[in-house]
């Protein structure tokens, strides 16, 4: 698992994950920007970096797991204009109402 945080002076203004999955895939973990700052394009910047990594390591594909109620629809929002679809459970996951499944094709 790779981590990555966005900063702003001493300010933490988000953070994101990749974990890889096989040789060929990553699962994107732990998007978060912190409340005072959303808004400001810093999930992007951190989405963006963790596309080219994932590029870098020639993943054909990116997946994610992420809420399913309403507070999580700006990142919902932001994955699909980013080109990620959805989809059912994959790796270790199940199906639960709770979870919105999504995936990206890379290269």
């Amino acid at each position: 698992m790779t981590f990555w945080t966005a900063w702003e002076r001493l300010k933490l203004l988000g953070c994101g994950a990749l974990k890889e999955l096989d040789s060929r895939s990553g699962e994107i973990k732990s998007m978060r920007t912190a409340k005072a700052h959303r808004r400001r394009g810093v999930a992007s910047k951190i989405l963006e970096h963790i596309i080219k990594e994932a590029e870098r390591r020639a993943y054909h594909r990116l997946y994610l797991e992420t809420g399913a109620i309403p507070e999580f629809a700006p990142a919902r929002a932001l994955y699909a204009r980013y080109g990620f679809e959805y989809r059912g459970p994959f790796a270790d996951y199940i199906d639960d109402p709770n979870s919105v499944f999504m995936t990206l094709a890379l290269l």
